[in-house]
């Protein structure tokens, strides 16, 4: 009786911690360039001893992973303003380090450096910050992120790749840090510049509102289910006492 409290113990971890990405998802659906944390449950065996009844299902507490699929590109015009088409990230330099963005929201300082819309330097494909001419014409961004101005090569926006499978944090809104190393794409490889479109993020509010319904739901039936099992083992312990 006692382990089937554990059990119910365990899953209640686990669905108060979705409840933490649902809730961390929908705050961030209007979030330019957000990737969405979904996370997989494992059931952990337990072996115990044969008169417990073998083997017993806990929930594991999850593995956080960023769902991949793209948000809907928004067409804006403005120079300054891109998207990844496919695979790959941006890069910018923020005081934790390298951190990527699927956020293209970009803009000149006077100084000529292309920063982020938190004022965060912008990479090239070394890891450098990238710096245009303040005075010269509009940039004029290729596919692969190389810039022009005037119809001279001047810089180049980096776009990375990583394997996110091996584990990330998160950075502010829509910026990870991950545990695997960026790769600067090279040519060949998905990962285009879109000039003059931005990421929306790729939150699926109306989905996650049903999940937050059927999580509590959920939660609230695991919760009254232990309430019964400690009710039935209280009265058990009643009934055993009063036999002696």
């Amino acid at each position: 009786m006692q382990t089937g409290l554990y059990v119910a113990l365990s899953s209640q971890v686990a669905l108060d911690r979705r409840l933490t990405t649902i809730a961390d998802n929908l705050a961030n659906v209007n979030t330019t360039g957000f990737r969405a944390t979904e996370i997989k449950f494992d059931d952990v065996m337990s072996q115990t001893a044969e008169a417990n009844g073998g083997k017993i299902a806990f929930v594991s507490q999850g593995t956080d992973y960023l769902a991949t699929r793209p948000g809907e590109l928004a067409q804006t015009g403005d120079t300054f303003d891109f998207a990844i088409r496919g695979d790959g990230w941006f890069a910018i330099d923020t005081p934790a380090g390298q951190v990527l963005t699927r956020d293209g929201r970009f803009t000149i300082r006077e100084d000529g450096s292309l920063v982020s819309s938190r004022g965060y330097a912008v990479l090239d494909p070394g890891g450098g910050a990238i710096q245009l001419n303040r005075e010269g014409g509009p940039p004029q961004v290729g596919a692969d992120g190389s810039v022009f101005q005037d119809g001279k090569l001047v810089n180049k926006i980096g776009t990375f790749t990583i394997d996110i499978t091996k584990g990330f944090s998160r950075y502010e809104n829509s910026g990870i840090i991950p545990a695997d190393r960026p790769r600067p794409t090279i040519e060949g490889e998905s990962g285009n510049i879109l000039q003059g479109y931005l990421e929306n993020s790729n939150v699926n509010g109306i989905r996650e509102m049903t999940q937050l319904i059927e999580v509590n739901r959920a939660f609230e039936n695991i919760a009254a289910l232990t309430t019964d099992s400690e009710s039935s083992m209280d009265e058990a312990i009643k009934t055993l006492a009063g036999t002696r």
